[in-house]
């Protein structure tokens, strides 16, 4: 049974399991209040499952692509909760959680899920189809280019179905993990997924004189 958290996008929670499959969710849209918001959900969906932290295997995180400020509230979340209760921190790319989504609910074949970075620019991952267990299975990794690219003869994946992102469910982000570990998968690397570096950056030549 695991705890599965997501602020790639707006803020998603779940408690999942691999034989009765969502027992709860919550979500909330707004895209500025992960911070406020996620311990609330996550109070919410251990109570809705009547499922008490020490009966948790795990908890999932979801590792983005997604904004840099938005997404370190879910992983830090999850990294906490997962200390907290002395279990380990499950990583899923939340691109591959969307395209579970879209397979369980009747997509067959190749795919292109797609969240827009801003500045002319989107994340992409592309996957093959699904496997026996439900999966996708991704082609490489997420990757960054321009919108045009996408469309352009050149581009690898070019004529794939596009799904552009808007959401992330931790049900789904859940039941990822719970899969891909019953089917002996390796989990996805412990690295957060950013959109774009933060503007704001170390300065090379020290802090400023207070005068």
């Amino acid at each position: 049974m695991l705890l599965a958290i997501d602020t790639s996008a707006g803020t998603s929670v779940a408690v999942v399991d691999l034989i009765q499959g969502v027992l709860a969710e919550r979500g909330v849209a707004d895209t500025m209040r992960h911070a406020e918001v996620v311990g609330r959900l996550i109070r919410e969906c251990l109570t809705e499952a009547a499922v008490p932290a020490s009966a948790l295997s795990g908890v999932v995180g979801g590792m983005g692509p997604g904004p840099f400020t938005g997404l370190r509230v879910g992983i830090a979340a999850a990294r906490v909760f997962a200390l907290g209760i002395a279990r380990p921190l499950v990583p899923v790319v939340s691109h591959d959680a969307i395209a579970f989504g879209h397979y369980r609910t009747g997509h067959t074949g190749a795919l292109l899920v797609v969240t827009d970075a801003r500045r002319r620019e989107v994340y992409w991952s592309a996957y093959s189809g699904a496997d026996a267990a439900s999966l996708p299975v991704r082609i490489g990794a997420p990757a960054l280019a321009k919108p045009a690219d996408l469309l352009d003869d050149g581009f690898v994946h070019a004529g794939l179905p596009r799904l552009d992102a808007a959401t992330v469910s931790a049900g789904d982000l859940g039941m990822v993990a719970e899969l891909g570990f019953a089917a002996g998968h390796p989990p996805a690397a412990d690295d957060a997924l950013y959109l774009r570096s933060p503007d704001v950056t170390v300065s090379t030549t020290g802090p400023k004189r207070v005068s």
